[in-house]
């Protein structure tokens, strides 16, 4: 067997105050585990996602990309067609129809911008009327619903779909040209 030890007035004192249960201070506590502040964090987080993303709407306008070059054989007209383009010019809009180009103020044939800017503004109106007055001109493009649409390379985006407007309806909501068609300068 083993032998017993006795231990010292020292050391027993040492044992029973080690053996003894402490207080804990208030930041050693169990229990319940605090989460406002993981709270408070998380909602500032999704506060400030919340304000930053940009909520956009996109609207869409059916159109044709230009054809390329070269790809495949070209198909004469088959009927006698309008064959309406717009071109975007910084002075104003040149219309070509299949006659020929159409004279400034959309009198009659001419070269030169159609309808030209008013103080450095488009005109869409004058443009809406131009190309109603150009539609209802003959009874063979009166079924013609197709336009092409050239401008610039430092045109606005805008600009663009103000004409593209400008050329599907009329005021009143009639039909002009609603198969718009993009084209190439060349």
């Amino acid at each position: 067997m083993a032998e017993v030890v006795q231990l010292s007035a020292v050391q027993r004192a040492k044992v029973r105050r080690l053996s003894q249960p402490r207080e804990l201070s208030p930041d050693e506590e169990g229990g319940e585990l605090n989460i406002v502040p993981f709270l408070d964090i998380i909602m500032n987080v999704l506060i400030f996602v919340l304000a930053t993303v940009a909520v956009t709407f996109t609207a869409s306008i059916e159109t044709t990309p230009p054809a390329s070059r070269g790809a495949g054989v070209r198909q004469p007209i088959e009927s006698e067609a309008l064959n309406l383009t717009i071109l975007i010019a910084n002075e104003g809009f040149s219309i070509k129809a299949s006659g020929g180009n159409v004279a400034p103020g959309c009198e009659g044939l001419g070269s030169g911008i159609a309808i030209p800017t008013r103080s450095g503004q488009y005109d869409y109106d004058a443009l809406n009327a131009c190309v109603n007055k150009l539609k209802r001109s003959s009874a063979d493009f009166a079924d013609e619903n197709q336009v092409f649409i050239t401008a610039n390379p430092a045109t606005e985006y805008q600009i663009v779909i103000s004409v593209i407007d400008a050329v599907r309806a009329t005021p009143q909501g009639e039909i002009l040209f609603d198969n718009v068609n993009f084209k190439v300068m060349r």
